[in-house]
């Protein structure tokens, strides 16, 4: 410690601008109830770099916050099976949020905490990542403002923030836990089906259940400052 002389200065870093500090909190959500549960499917083995990453993930402090893992099932009724012990449970039903985070993706520490800020504008809010490989595309599916309603993946926004779209990959998201009590169930269904005079439909899991949400009017968007790594165990390389 270099040598200084020390007069008084009893009001502190954040008392020096109340209301930035007043806002930080206001926006961070913390005062409100975060009660969260963290779904995690995964067929049973997960690398040590996605756990070391996880075990720096900040919960909200002093906050109800739990994990549940769904081991060795599809993934659409790994999700489908989370809800429905959710909303059955006497207890977890009165919480506020789900977020999934599937089993080779690695939020920032903050990334959970981040999450929550855009929960007021929208009913599931998930941070970017890219498929796998040299040519990534981000899962920020379809522009809402675009018409007819597709999935073709967004460009991120060059300003980092909130950005509206009409499906998200289920790597890292926030789901307000009220929106499963009006989409009807299957909430996830992985879909491949020819009908007639009506064409090909095929639909991954998530997907499936961002067109039916959106049919209930609940909107989604990506928050592009959560930066989220896709692991790829085969070649020890984040995406």
């Amino acid at each position: 410690m270099k040598p200084q002389i020390v007069m008084e200065n009893w009001q502190g870093r954040h008392n020096d601008d109340p209301e930035q500090s007043r806002e930080r909190l206001l926006d961070g959500k913390t005062y409100r109830d975060l009660s969260t549960i963290l779904v995690v499917p995964t067929r049973g083995t997960i690398a040590a770099r996605v756990v070391q990453c996880w075990m720096n993930l900040m919960p909200p402090m002093n906050q109800r916050f739990m994990r549940m893992f769904l081991i060795g099932m599809e993934v659409g009724e790994a999700y489908n099976a989370a809800v429905e012990t959710i909303l059955a449970h006497p207890e977890l039903s009165k919480w506020k949020y789900m977020v999934t985070l599937e089993d080779d993706n690695m939020p920032p520490p903050d990334g959970l905490i981040n999450l929550y800020k855009g929960m007021d504008q929208f009913d599931v809010v998930g941070g970017p990542y890219w498929t796998k490989g040299e040519g990534g595309q981000p899962m920020i599916y379809g522009d809402p403002k675009s018409f007819p309603k597709s999935f073709i993946p967004q460009v991120p926004q060059a300003e980092e923030g909130l950005q509206e779209c009409n499906g998200l990959g289920m790597g890292f998201n926030c789901f307000k836990i009220d929106i499963f009590r009006k989409v009807p169930r299957p909430w996830f269904k992985t879909l491949q089906q020819y009908t007639p005079g009506q064409g090909a439909q095929v639909y991954t899991q998530d997907l499936y259940f961002f067109q039916e949400a959106a049919k209930c009017g609940f909107r989604f968007a990506c928050d592009t400052r959560i930066k989220v790594g896709h692991f790829d165990a085969n070649n020890d390389l984040i995406w």
